[in-house]
């Protein structure tokens, strides 16, 4: 009897440490404590050209620098996660394009990106998975998962390919929320 339960306890401490191990993973994976966690962001839209410097009286003779115009816009519905929120392309002063998040609304969780995407929104179950399917561009780690919030689109992405965006978890492949874009 003696030998017997000699060896329970070597096995006791091997399914303990497998337990310990398989729950640190679990944490690491999932990030749970991130559902509780709120980043909220309050950027400005990007500022329009800086004005050339110049003598007395060239004020009247440099045209005021065009200010950022919305080209694309569109409302974010909810997908794995409650989402709300608007979504806008911006045409800056010079040329350069911008995503810009308003009033953005969603759960935190781990490795949530934003994506200009090809793929048509779906309400639903329907539209969780569908925006890497297609073509997309990814913009960058979401900033927070609360407020305002800026992304500048690379200069050689073709806005007319694009039809969407979406608030994507990289790591379970899912979308949090997403908006179909219309031209303004």
């Amino acid at each position: 009897m003696g030998r017997e339960g000699g060896r329970r306890r070597p096995l006791t401490v091997v399914a303990v440490a497998v337990a310990t191990a398989l729950v640190a993973l679990g944490l690491y994976w999932f990030e749970p404590w991130k559902l509780w966690q709120d980043e909220k962001v309050s950027e400005a839209l990007p500022a329009s050209a800086p004005s050339r410097p110049g003598g007395a009286g060239s004020a009247s003779a440099v045209p005021a620098p065009p200010s950022p115009r919305t080209v694309a816009q569109g409302s974010l519905i909810s997908h794995e996660h409650t989402t709300t929120g608007t979504v806008k392309i911006v045409r800056l002063p010079d040329g350069s394009h911008t995503l810009r998040l308003e009033g953005l609304d969603t759960s935190n969780g781990p490795d949530l990106r934003v994506w200009l995407t090809d793929a048509p929104v779906k309400e639903g179950t329907a539209g969780w998975r569908v925006f890497d399917d297609g073509k997309y561009v990814s913009l960058g780690k979401l900033k927070g998962n609360k407020g305002d919030q800026n992304y500048p689109i690379p200069a050689d992405v073709k806005l007319s390919e694009y039809s969407s965006v979406t608030i994507w978890c990289d790591r379970f492949d899912v979308s949090f929320g997403a908006a179909a874009l219309t031209s303004t």
